[in-house]
């Protein structure tokens, strides 16, 4: 399945508040911050809103932040049906999401969604 550009969080007040209202899960090479909206009934979403983020400070060079943001795109486009569509996620790679197999990168992001769609289905309204 498409990362679709409506996928996409892109404004920086939509990321700012993930940041500071999420919930933060840390694995081994990125972070994932996610945060559940408010049900829309006019507009119901059936697929989930991500921003990917590296820094120069935890990646390194403009080759390794592509890489590392290339990877966690993949990732989430890929196992994107495994994460609560009601929810926005921010993915914050780290130095290790360019020296790692991509398996390993998988297996991480899986037991990230896994924990992720446990939390969601444990809140009053999931």
């Amino acid at each position: 399945m498409r990362f679709r550009p409506e996928q996409h969080l892109r404004r920086q007040d939509e990321i700012r508040v993930v940041r500071t209202e999420g919930r933060r899960f840390d694995a081994r090479s990125f972070t994932a911050w996610w945060r559940p909206i408010p049900a829309d009934p006019v507009t119901p979403r059936s697929l989930p809103r991500a921003c990917v983020i590296a820094s120069t400070a935890a990646v390194g060079n403009a080759v390794h932040r592509n890489r590392a943001k290339r990877r966690l795109r993949e990732l989430f486009r890929a196992h994107q049906k495994q994460l609560p569509a009601q929810c926005d996620y921010l993915l914050i790679a780290r130095a290790a999401m360019t020296q790692r197999p991509f398996p390993e990168l998988e297996k991480n992001f899986l037991a990230a969604c896994t924990q992720i769609s446990a939390a969601v289905a444990k809140l009053p309204h999931g």
